[in-house]
């Protein structure tokens, strides 16, 4: 039974440090209004949509920090961002927004929402796990830091799927199933979201495929040269080098975990050159369950990027190369559960 959907990738381009969140949620709005146009149904952001990637900088004030996080319970009443949840409602297109996060309590979480026009409200909510960084500025002052660890907190809502109503017809519900009738792959599409680094972890996407995930979506703000984070200071690369591994390395994780865990995937970057010098990289992809990429960025600035997905292409690599149940040996896999750092076999 098909279960086609047309879904896109909202890449968005460079944001400076003192880049009004009005401006921002107006480029928003027009990367919405281009996919109405497209009859997109799906369109995911980036990760921190709304600023500029503010973890590269120490703030001397908490006060000015506070300027790049969404306060309160409900980000769709924001008074900033209030005017693209109501255009997405106006055009009946569902949203995933990347954001900072502080709670009433006064946590900060970097955090992403899946908003449902057909419902006009937040159906889900993930807060990232997998932080990278430091918690500390580095002393070299050319680096470029990443103090995600210093302004935010792991996640504490785990990687759990949902349906997400009114994006494919003729979906099964629990009302209408009949007795003893096979529902799976028939209802409303099974999602999950990640966020930036929680792409390059194997276990996140196979929890969310341990429930049937059928489309996983994450932003990003991937720097395009970390070389104090991420570079070898035995092989030092040039900034051209350091993007394309970026690049690679972006794409490989996505390619190969949506194949592993047969799934669709959207990737959607937060690019270019912020400040005039804070790089990042572009690449936003649309990728299948057999690892293919169904269409990329081809810019480095605000893009939108388009593809019709059939949900029913997951079952083959669900149902048959990696039929879980069938195959999976749980009583092998000990130490994933039991142990986080590298423990090396004693010396001969």
């Amino acid at each position: 039974m098909a279960r086609k959907l047309t879904v896109a990738a909202a890449q968005v381009g460079a944001i400076n440090r003192d880049t009004p969140k009005q401006e921002v949620v107006q480029r928003l709005i027009d990367l919405l209004q281009q996919a109405s146009f497209k009859n997109v149904k799906l369109v995911v952001f980036p990760e921190a949509t709304l600023t500029t990637f503010f973890p590269r900088h120490l703030f001397d004030t908490q006060e000015e920090l506070d300027t790049f996080f969404e306060h309160g319970a409900d980000i769709t009443q924001s008074t900033d961002v209030k005017p693209l949840f109501d255009e997405a409602r106006k055009l009946a297109i569902d949203i995933v927004l990347g954001y900072g996060e502080r709670t009433p309590e006064g946590t900060g979480y970097n955090t992403s929402v899946h908003y449902s026009a057909s419902q006009d409200k937040i159906i889900s909510k993930y807060r990232k796990v997998h932080l990278p960084g430091t918690v500390e500025p580095f002393e070299d002052p050319n680096a470029i830091n990443q103090l995600e660890k210093r302004y935010f907190t792991p996640g504490n809502l785990g990687f759990q799927a949902y349906r997400a109503p009114g994006l494919v017809s003729n979906a099964v519900k629990s009302a209408s199933a009949k007795n003893g009738e096979s529902t799976v792959g028939k209802g409303d599409p099974v999602l999950g979201m990640m966020i930036c680094n929680d792409r390059r972890w194997p276990e996140a996407w196979r929890v969310y495929a341990l429930q049937g995930v059928e489309l996983v979506m994450f932003g990003y703000n991937t720097g395009a040269n970390m070389a104090h984070l991420w570079g070898s200071q035995d092989k030092p690369m040039s900034p051209e080098q350091a993007e394309q591994e970026a690049l690679f390395h972006s794409k490989l994780v996505q390619q190969a975990n949506s194949y592993m865990n047969a799934c669709f995937s959207i990737s959607s970057a937060r690019c270019g050159l912020d400040d005039g010098k804070y790089d990042l990289i572009a690449g936003s992809a649309i990728v299948s369950p057999e690892g293919h990429v169904l269409n990329e960025a081809k810019t480095k600035g605000d893009e939108l990027v388009v593809a019709e997905i059939d949900l029913s292409d997951c079952r083959q690599g669900k149902e048959r190369t990696f039929d879980f149940a069938r195959h999976r040996r749980i009583e092998t896999y000990g130490l994933i559960p039991q142990q986080t750092g590298i423990v090396e076999p004693d010396l001969l």
